[in-house]
This record gives C-alpha cells, structure tokens and sequence, in this order.
C-alpha cells in the first residue's frame, strides 16, 4: 500500500479539494460533494501516469521512486492511472458535471507533452479545467492557471537547477497573481489569504533567484503546491476553512513528497 501512497502522491491531493469550490462560488451541497472528489481522483490518477511515463527517465534521475525501485510494475501504475481516472469521471458525472476536457488535459499532458514547451501550459490547463468543474468562474481559473504554470516551469529545475532568469519570471508572476487574488474579493479572510500565499510562495521562490540550485527548486516547488491552498481560500467565496487543511498537508509531505 505505501508503494502506491508513492505513485499517486497521495497526500498533496489536499491541495486539489478546493478547485472545486473556488468553480462554483458557493458551498458544494449534495452530489456536488463528490466534485472534490473526482478532483482528487484524477489527480492521482495524474501522479500514478506521470510515472509510468517517466519510468526510464527516472531511473536513472530518480530510482527512489515506485516503477524504477520495483516497488510497482509500469503495468500496475498504468492500470491504477486508468482506474482512477475512470472513478474520476464517473464521480463528476454523478454530480452532474463533466470531466472529460480536465482528463484529457491530464493524460495529454503525461503521455505527450510535458516534455515540450507546451508541457507547462498543458499542466496550467489541467487546473483551469480542475477549477471549471465546479462552475464558470474564468477569473479564478484563470489565476490558478497562471499560479499552476509558474510551479511547473520552475519544477523542470528540481534535478539540475535553473536560471535566475525563470526564478525571476515565476516570482513575478506569483506575485502579480497575488496581487489579481486580493483584488478580486472583498472578504478581509480572502485579502489575508492573497497575502500569505504572496508570502510563503514568493519567500521560496525569491531563494531560488538567490540560489537556483536543484534543492532551492524542490523546496520552492513543494511551497509552490502547498500555496494553492492559500490562493483557493482567497479566490473561493466561502473558502475560510480552506487553509485548514495545509498544515497536514505540510505535515504529510515530510513522508510522501508532492513532487
């Protein structure tokens, strides 16, 4: 069971709970519960394709993980990639909504394109997608887009680095996106959440414009997932209880890392 906690990153889907609930501007009643859900399927879902495609790259980059380590066969991460986002689609249909555009973002991205340019957008779209299955907030889709294609550029750097370059182009736009989050509510909670995902996120990133080596990248990324947390509960209506859940996010990537 622990092999497949790894596959599927199984703790940093508490980061995805709230997309829903930043999409329908509204508390989530009835089927719309299980909207959360299909989000945390087909993130994992996500995890387990990620590394049944990267199964030969990380081998030799990064054999800790389950496929390269033996722990779990490419065969059983495709099928466990399957399933969930079966059960992922499945869940959102019975809640009335969609997910067809959100798992076809997840498997092109995987299978096609996360090695291109276009991977990072890919991945941005992914969580618009992920947003828009609640409802048709654009704007706050839009902005966990942007936060989303900012953790996945300077994520390309978790192994050999990055440039100070990209470090200053993903802080700025972490700090434009902040800025965008505070405006956009008038809830003192939402501005105090603007401001402390201006602050945790930026404060990582701002290291890895200091030093842009592959530790400062893996730190900056994991705060880059943890603070769509902070930016959910800006973004999201009636999303005060949202940062609840961060600190046993936090707590549970000490044993399972998010990236």
């Amino acid at each position: 069971m622990k092999a497949y906690v790894d596959l599927v990153r199984a703790p940093a889907a508490l980061t995805v709970l709230g997309d829903t609930l930043v999409g329908a501007g509204k508390p989530l009643r009835g089927k719309g519960l299980l909207l959360p859900l299909a989000s945390v399927s087909l993130y994992w879902a996500g995890m387990a394709l990620n590394d049944w495609a990267d199964r030969d790259l990380d081998a030799a980059e990064r054999p800790e993980r389950p496929i390269p380590s033996g722990r779990i066969s490419p065969d059983a991460a495709l099928a466990t990639a399957a399933g969930l986002t079966a059960l992922g689609v499945g869940l959102a249909a019975a809640a009335g909504r969609n997910a067809l555009p959100l798992a076809s973002a997840v498997w092109a991205y995987d299978t096609l394109l996360k090695a291109t340019p276009a991977g990072p957008f890919a991945m941005a779209a992914c969580r618009a997608f992920d947003v828009l299955l609640g409802g048709r907030a654009v704007l706050p889709a839009g902005l966990m887009a942007a936060h989303t294609l900012g953790v996945t550029v300077l994520s390309r750097g978790e192994v050999h680095g990055t440039s100070p370059a990209t470090a200053k182009a993903v802080l700025s736009g972490t700090v434009l996106t902040a800025v965008a989050a505070g405006f956009s509510t008038r809830r003192f909670a939402g501005i105090a959440a603007a401001l402390g995902y201006a602050v945790t996120v930026g404060r990582a990133q701002w290291q890895v414009v200091r030093q842009p080596s592959a530790e400062s990248v893996r730190a900056a990324t994991k705060e880059g997932i943890h603070g769509m947390v902070l930016l959910q509960s800006a973004l999201a209506e009636h999303g005060a209880a949202l940062p609840l859940v961060l600190p046993l996010a936090r707590a549970l990537s000490r044993k399972v890392s998010p990236t």
